[in-house]
């Protein structure tokens, strides 16, 4: 009895920011029930009783998201909040994205030598565990973070502004990452595709009109861009079109990284920044409408998460062995990792002083479920099936990963 008076003591206790053991654990926790719960009931809305959000209507929603509602957020919070004094401070956030990247690729690369995957999902492997997701999840914690009265960071409109503006301004690095460096690791293998049990799939000698979109529509038009820069004339307009297929920027110059290289811009220049998202500037209209749209962001793509479980894991060819390695590798080996580094570069001096929010997102950053975009490169690649297993698994452990990786978070900060 002593001893449960003692452990009742202790929780009850306040801490260094001034909350119990509790409370800390309920402000860690209460985002991610909130994103359970609305997950929940698009699972609810994706199920056959209710049956009004369909595999078609959630990618409509996706679409609608990644396309219009993800941008508006992107470009109101980060423009109101950068300035170009802010984006030399905040030199952090990109460099911590790629820290993050070599980190768990390096990590990946170890967990796939001792555990082996099966042929050709060696690369693949270090993909699941080495990029996460750096962009929509974080969001969605901060905003359900920043809603509760009591978070620890302080003024609600300032910790959602600073916070999606911090996640914001690290999205284009990942992105260029995203389409560069995993698009690579994702290439099939010399069989020509990963079905290589299957006699039916086209091998790498199958002509290019044949292959299905999966298998490699970019390279098609690389090539044809190559033919035609060689029978032209170097004229700059042609050199131009040719670096844009060459390095792939329609794939990298996606509409969340439009937005956010947008309100880079106009938010480092004085007179435009005043102009246009000030609340007394003429064009701040458009900043106001971006913000209206941009709040349905958050119920929408968790609606639309919610319902793509509804299909469970599907087939995979990965095993037991290997899916459970990459789940405990992202989820609890990476994240230990990038608190290292993330304290490193704070005695280093390489961090804004007494911004918790910022080191917040950093941590974050590290400590985040697979990426859901590396996911679509995975599908561009003739993988999909396989990423789409190991991101329904990774994201339903990473809800209890992130509650905890949130209470170590908030007590060292606080």
């Amino acid at each position: 009895m002593a001893t449960v008076e003692r452990i009742l003591l202790a929780l009850q206790n306040e801490g260094a920011g001034g909350e119990s053991l509790l409370g800390s654990i309920k402000i860690a926790v209460m985002p991610i029930v909130k994103v359970f719960t609305m997950c929940s009931l698009g699972l609810l809305m994706a199920s056959k009783y209710v049956n009004i959000l369909p595999a078609s209507g959630r990618k409509l929603l996706n679409g609608l998201v990644f396309t219009l509602l993800l941008p508006c957020l992107i470009f109101s919070q980060l423009g109101q909040a950068v300035t170009l004094e802010k984006m030399l401070a905040w030199w952090f956030i990109p460099m911590n994205v790629v820290l993050s990247s070599i980190a768990g690729s390096l990590i990946g690369f170890v967990v796939a030598t001792i555990v082996r995957p099966p042929y050709p999902f060696f690369k693949f492997t270090i993909v699941q565990i080495g990029i996460g997701n750096i962009g929509n999840v974080p969001l969605v914690l901060i905003s359900a973070l920043c809603r509760d009265q009591s978070n620890p960071f302080g003024d609600m409109e300032k910790c959602s502004t600073d916070g999606t503006a911090y996640i914001s301004f690290g999205q284009w690095v990942g992105a260029i990452i995203l389409y560069t460096y995993v698009f690579q690791m994702l290439a099939p293998p010399p069989e020509g595709s990963f079905e290589i049990d299957n006699e039916s799939v086209p091998l790498k000698s199958t002509p290019m009109s044949d292959a299905t979109p999966e298998q490699a529509p970019l390279l098609a038009k690389e090539e044809g861009v190559t033919s035609t820069a060689q029978n032209k004339k170097w004229e700059i307009k042609d050199v131009l079109a040719f670096l844009y297929e060459k390095l792939k920027l329609k794939q990298i110059l996606q509409p969340p990284i439009i937005a956010s290289i947008l309100a880079m811009t106009l938010g480092a220049i004085p007179f435009l920044k005043k102009l246009i998202f000030t609340p007394d500037g003429p064009l701040f209209f458009f900043t106001d409408s971006c913000m209206i749209l941009g709040e349905a962001m958050i119920p929408c793509i968790l609606l639309a998460l919610g319902g793509n479980l509804i299909d469970g894991p599907g087939s995979s060819k990965l095993g037991f062995q290997t899916t459970a390695a990459i789940i405990f590798a992202r989820l609890l080996i990476v994240p230990p990792v990038g608190l290292g580094i993330v304290m490193l570069a704070d005695k280093l001096g390489f961090l804004p002083p007494d911004d918790k929010m910022f080191r917040f997102v950093l941590l974050l950053q590290h400590s985040m479920p697979t990426s859901v975009l590396a996911g679509a490169v995975a599908n561009l690649r003739g993988c999909g099936r396989d990423a789409a297993a190991v991101l329904f698994w990774v994201h339903i452990f990473a809800i209890f990963s992130m509650a905890g990786w949130i209470i170590l978070y908030l007590n060292i900060l606080f």
